[in-house]
């Protein structure tokens, strides 16, 4: 059988002037995927910075943060909050403490005082109203506003994980028998600052947040509550305490007499004294302000308190 002849194929190579087209090809098709977006009208994407809101922050530390990263003047975000678009529960009267939830924000040129403090409120909602949060609210005979503001006190005046639980107990026992809560972390709110040093003369302001003379729960949240704060006020951990002190940081006592309680007081004076002014943290209801002879301080924000 024969068989034509067919020559050997040759493999096609690009001219040197073949390689430069492809080479100038390669260039104009990554100019224009530059180019695209600019063609369109935009700009290339924009990398976001960050806004971090701590657990326990107040109001006014978020305004002060926005105003801040937005280069505004000191103010704005506060002037911004009667007319920003913010999905707050009737009960909080178009005020949004303890709904300015506390997580990093993406924060671009577009941001605004009214969009981030709606992004907030907007996360806050997301994470709090939860069917867990209203159940656990409900049980314990409160609104989901309610235990907000209990949150916040708990994230005001408690250590750690486990001292939130029974911070959250104290409370809850505390409300049980119409005793007032006591709490020098709304004292300070009332007054606008953070101290463990709360003056007898102090626990008799006229204030709506003064949980010495007044009884049951602040008006308001004190501070933003992150999540570990609101699971502990549905879901306290079991006890009957109804007072507490911090002897020394990572060291809080819980008592269910007063008895028991002065001696822990004692003992926090003892350590107060000895490693001098501001030491301490956290004592909780019934302690008094430096000597623990009287029952009148409650629940006084630790040193370095984040609600303040």
């Amino acid at each position: 059988m024969r068989h034509e002849y067919q020559p050997p194929r040759r493999r096609s190579r690009l001219t040197r002037r073949g390689r430069l087209a492809l080479f100038l090809g390669l260039l104009l098709a990554i100019g224009a995927a530059a180019l695209f977006p600019l063609l369109r009208g935009g700009q290339a994407p924009e990398k976001p910075r960050r806004l971090t809101i701590p657990e326990g922050w107040r109001a006014p530390q978020v305004y002060a943060a926005i105003d801040r990263e937005l280069k505004l003047p000191a103010g704005s975000t506060k002037a911004a909050v009667p007319t920003a678009a913010l999905a707050l529960p009737p009960e909080a009267k178009g005020n949004p403490e303890g709904f300015l939830f506390p997580a990093t924000y993406p924060v671009t040129s577009e941001s605004t005082p009214a969009t981030l403090l709606a992004y907030m409120v907007d996360t806050a909602n997301r994470k709090l109203a939860t069917r867990a949060v209203a159940d656990g609210a409900k049980a314990h005979g409160m609104t989901p506003y309610q235990t907000a503001t209990l949150a916040s006190i708990i994230e005001a005046e408690a250590e750690s994980r486990s001292d939130r639980g029974k911070v959250a107990r104290v409370v809850h026992n505390r409300l049980a028998r119409s005793m007032p809560l006591q709490m020098d972390s709304t004292i300070n709110y009332a007054l606008g600052r953070n101290t463990v040093d709360t003056k007898l003369s102090e626990t008799r302001i006229d204030s709506p947040f003064n949980t010495y003379e007044r009884q049951g729960l602040p008006p308001t949240p004190i501070d933003s509550p992150g999540l570990e704060a609101m699971a502990a006020a549905v879901a306290p951990t079991p006890g009957d305490w109804l007072f507490f002190v911090t002897v020394k940081p990572g060291d809080t006592r819980f008592s269910a007499t007063y008895e028991e309680h002065k001696k822990h007081v004692a003992e926090f004076n003892r350590h107060r004294a000895g490693a001098g002014p501001g030491a301490g943290a956290s004592t909780g209801p019934g302690s008094e302000s430096g000597s623990g002879t009287s029952e009148v301080a409650a629940g006084r924000a630790r040193a370095g308190s984040r609600a303040g």
